[in-house]
């Protein structure tokens, strides 16, 4: 990373949740607050105009995106932002990376600075922020936005992927810097979002 400082900026930023999915949310750690936090990371990147990509694994045995998550991605959100359809990208490969059509997306959207969130850190998460690291994005993980079973699991999947050269952070903060200023639009809704 060297002296290179790293930062957010919306026109050039993309979200990616990984697999908030109906059967693995049970289990993981603090499910209730990382379901809350996620909800606004994604309700306030579509205010901001982030672009959002999810992703399923094998959705026919681990099920649909919770259905708070994917309300948060297709309900109409104030000024000028409409409703949309739910849509997501199916992989078996542990790393989103792995699925040609996952790359295929981020490639048509262009974005080099990736936002992570997702389920669980230390598998899904890990591969995927090491796989977008070594293609040369730059990406922010929402630390209270990922879970794994285990708090020992996500601890070191953190350590790891900021040894990796990943930068740790928070929704709120991510919001805020995305934002840039109380002047700036989407301020206002942001600052009611995280109340």
């Amino acid at each position: 990373m060297g002296d290179k400082v790293l930062r957010l900026k919306k026109e050039d930023t993309v979200l990616v949740g990984i697999d908030f999915q109906e059967r693995l949310m049970p289990a993981m750690k603090n499910n209730v607050e990382l379901e809350a936090a996620a909800v606004k990371l994604v309700k306030g990147c579509r205010i901001l105009g982030v672009p959002v990509i999810m992703t399923q694994q094998y959705t026919k045995g681990l099920g649909p995106t919770v259905t708070a998550l994917a309300e948060a991605l297709t309900e109409p959100i104030g000024e000028g932002v409409g409703s949309a359809e739910f849509q997501h990208v199916e992989k078996t490969s542990f790393s989103a990376m792995g699925e040609p059509v996952f790359v295929e997306e981020m490639e048509k959207i262009g974005r080099k600075t990736v936002i992570i969130a997702g389920i669980e850190a230390h598998v899904c998460v890990q591969q995927t922020v090491v796989d977008l690291l070594e293609k040369g994005y730059t990406v922010f993980v929402a630390n209270d936005c990922i879970s794994s079973r285990s708090n020992t699991d996500k601890k070191y999947s953190q350590r790891r992927m900021g040894d990796s050269g990943a930068v740790g952070t928070t929704y709120e903060s991510i919001l805020f810097e995305l934002c840039g200023g109380a002047g700036n639009p989407g301020f206002k809704q942001i600052s009611a979002l995280v109340k």
